[in-house]
């Protein structure tokens, strides 16, 4: 998954003195360029789905569970080495998720079947999931001195640019460049070689860096005090992956289909147009206060899946990129203030451990209800299948939203009564 959440990752981690190295600053940026890097990268064979459907003769189905498996190892990856950076350091759990990124294009590229289509998707979410922890705790702790704030920024912005990068140079490549299920792959290689020098040549900022290799799984733990307000807002993680994990998996096929296009950079579009509204919504709401950015964004969601359901109902290309554009918006803002308001139910000594609760809820929301469409797409046919998936979560937002209203209702009189 691409996600945002790394703005408060739980990690425990407060800014230390770098060692000895690189200027701080470019070690900054060179974790900002992985991360943007890695979910360029996952987003990719999202464009070329539509392409090994055709070439392989693969079904919607057979697709999604393909998607559906890069999120489940980024999930187990998450959980399981999300706190070894704090032991072994940023920079060699960097470099290992870099290694195993260059190792999944390279299965990608030499993929001529489903067989090594699957072992590469697993490698890349085994190695999403390794460097999501390390790297959202040290663009916190290489902050530019004059810029404290950027680390969170680049953190929370960083995803979604990749994702809308990824879906839009992919579907360029494929149209109108050769071998377009390799040479992606091959520029990526590049890319992460390249990147992989910075990090060998970066600063250490882990405090504890130096130690020995322990595995110590995240452990999954909600307050029992704030188990109601985390069941309220984790309806809206749900409403939210659900749609990025259908547009991720099916939502280039949906456009090809929909703009009647034969011009694969259509489906790349789609998912840029989703990443980059998403993104907007962020960069313009990142100030507001997390129960108000989640209800605007859950608005934004219901709009933008009324739109998609228009869409659908006349047929016409034109409403539909406008609907990703509002549900992109909607699906930036929601997740992004759900995930604020999230981060704060937990001491900040135990917010990894609800952090990792939230984790789970995302990723099956992104992987399960796009597998179960992808099967039905093989029964009741792309378009009925969409709309059922659209108005199925439109009835989750609606719940969301008049949780969400009545939660931040409470807390403002909780808070004025103090």
């Amino acid at each position: 998954m691409a996600d945002t959440s790394k703005t408060t990752t739980g990690v425990g981690v407060h800014p230390a003195a770098p060692a000895a190295g690189a200027p701080r600053g470019s070690g900054f940026w060179v974790v900002g360029a992985v991360l943007v890097l890695l979910m360029l990268s996952s987003s990719v064979p999202s464009a070329l789905y539509v392409l090994y459907q055709e070439k392989w003769g693969l079904s919607s189905g057979v697709i999604t569970v393909v998607f559906a498996l890069y999120a489940v190892t980024v999930l187990a990856g998450l959980l399981l080495f999300g706190s070894l950076s704090d032991t072994l350091g940023r920079r060699p759990v960097l470099a290992a998720g870099l290694v195993l990124a260059i190792v999944s294009m390279a299965l990608f590229a030499g993929a001529q079947g489903l067989g090594l289509l699957l072992a590469a998707r697993a490698v890349q979410g085994l190695a999403v999931g390794l460097a999501t922890g390390a790297m959202g705790a040290a663009l916190l702790e290489l902050s530019p001195a004059s810029r404290p704030a950027l680390g969170a920024q680049v953190n929370s912005a960083g995803p979604t640019v990749g994702i809308g990068l990824g879906g839009i140079g992919a579907g360029l490549l494929v149209q109108y460049a050769p071998a377009p299920t390799v040479l992606s792959y091959l520029l990526l290689i590049g890319a992460f070689a390249v990147t992989l020098v910075g990090v060998a040549r970066m600063r250490e900022s882990a405090p504890g860096a130096g130690g020995r290799f322990r595995v110590v799984p995240h452990r999954i733990h909600v307050p029992a005090g704030s188990r109601g307000t985390f069941a309220v807002l984790i309806l809206t993680i749900v409403a939210v992956w659900s749609v990025g994990g259908f547009y991720l998996s099916l939502g280039p096929h949906l456009a090809l289909s929909l703009l009647e296009s034969a011009n694969y950079l259509v489906g790349g579009g789609t998912v840029a147009l989703l990443a980059g509204a998403a993104t907007a919504a962020q960069l313009m709401l990142g100030g507001a206060g997390a129960l108000r950015t989640a209800v605007l964004g859950l608005c934004g969601l219901l709009a933008g899946l009324g739109l998609v359901l228009l869409a659908l109902g006349v047929g016409s290309a034109a409403v539909f990129l406008v609907a990703t554009a509002v549900l992109g918006s909607g699906w930036g803002a929601a997740f992004l203030g759900s995930f604020r308001a999230l981060s704060g139910l937990a001491d900040p000594a135990r917010r990894g451990e609800l952090t990792a609760a939230v984790y789970v809820f995302a990723y099956l929301a992104m992987s399960v209800p796009a597998v179960l469409a992808g099967m039905l797409t093989n029964v009741h046919g792309l378009h009925r299948t969409s709309v059922g998936f659209m108005a199925a979560v439109a009835a989750v937002c609606a719940l969301a939203l008049v949780a969400t209203v009545r939660l931040a209702a409470r807390t403002r009189t909780e808070g004025s009564s103090a």
